[in-house]
């Protein structure tokens, strides 16, 4: 199978080292968020187990830069340097002391960013590619346009650039691609597959669910989160009683518990309709993409 030039997002919870691992073989480029192995001993154990699958394919795993919301952030550099991953993927905070570790053995480090400033700011610490993580993206989405995002971070920025936000459909990374993106960063289109660890309800709330069942609010950390309404609904809260939250607290990236009930998923919701595994999604979405191409080819032709 050709190479998709997709990253499978690393998914709180969600993500393990099966996804990543055939996510990578099947032509994509598998990750992980660190701190879903814990604790650290278990980390450098999933850390092992990929390395020892992938020795030539592309991986990543995802690094939280905040020192207070992450509790491990040495332990985490530690593992970072051992085990050198290809790509190291960092959220909320400064890049910069990862990024001298990983450029020392060679690797990539592409920043999530969802709004332009802190692009500019990502950008001026050395990242190699910024991840425009745009409205609609499942967890922590931002609310631009994807189209405006590309455009004004391009006049800044050289390095690679992924598009993240909705997209869950061969023709949706084809698009990203024409738009002027590197790759597209597709999560939730993966909530559903065998191989993650999404418990079964919220697999098949995903799979039951539309764009209108998604809510965008920061009432639970003070930071914006597109979350599925039934999940909270399962809950016994209801959404219309949620209030924005004036205070940022990132302690769920710590207290794994305050999140395990309550479940994210972007609007690509719309793309899930069974339980599959890691390769049959990518064998459909290399399909989509080949016949994407395909199309715009004809209508090429026709003008």
């Amino acid at each position: 199978m050709s190479r998709l030039p997709i990253i499978v997002a690393p998914m709180f919870l969600i993500s393990n080292p099966a996804m990543v691992i055939e996510a990578s073989r099947a032509g994509a480029i598998g990750s992980f968020p660190l701190l879903n192995a814990r604790p650290a001993s278990a980390c450098a154990e999933w850390l092992q187990e990929i390395k020892e699958a992938l020795p030539s394919e592309p991986w990543a795993v995802n690094f939280i830069c905040h020192p207070v919301a992450n509790a491990r952030f040495e332990e985490d550099l530690q593992l970072i340097e051992q085990y050198e991953p290809p790509i190291v993927i960092t959220s909320l905070g400064n890049p910069k002391r990862v990024i001298d570790i990983v450029h020392r053995y060679g690797g990539k480090v592409y920043a999530d960013v969802a709004n332009v400033k802190h692009a500019e700011k990502s950008a001026a610490t050395g990242v190699d590619g910024l991840i425009l993580v745009c409205a609609g993206a499942g967890g922590h989405g931002g609310q631009l346009n994807p189209f405006g995002f590309v455009s004004a971070v391009k006049k800044f920025f050289t390095g690679t650039i992924i598009l993240s936000g909705s997209i869950s459909s061969g023709a949706d990374i084809l698009a990203a691609q024409i738009m002027g993106a590197d790759y597209a960063y597709l999560g939730t289109r993966f909530i559903a597959c065998h191989e993650g660890n999404a418990p079964d309800d919220y697999k098949q709330m995903v799979i039951d669910s539309q764009t209108d069942d998604i809510l965008y609010t920061d009432a639970f950390s003070g930071v914006h989160v597109n979350v599925l309404i039934p999940s909270l609904v399962k809950e016994g809260i209801d959404p219309a009683s949620l209030k924005p939250r004036e205070d940022i607290d990132l302690t769920h990236l710590v207290n794994v518990k305050a999140w395990r009930d309550i479940w994210s998923a972007g609007h690509g919701v719309t793309n899930i309709e069974k339980r599959e595994s890691m390769r049959e999604i990518m064998t459909l979405l290399q399909e989509e993409y080949e016949h994407a191409k395909h199309r715009v080819s004809e209508m090429t032709i026709a003008l």
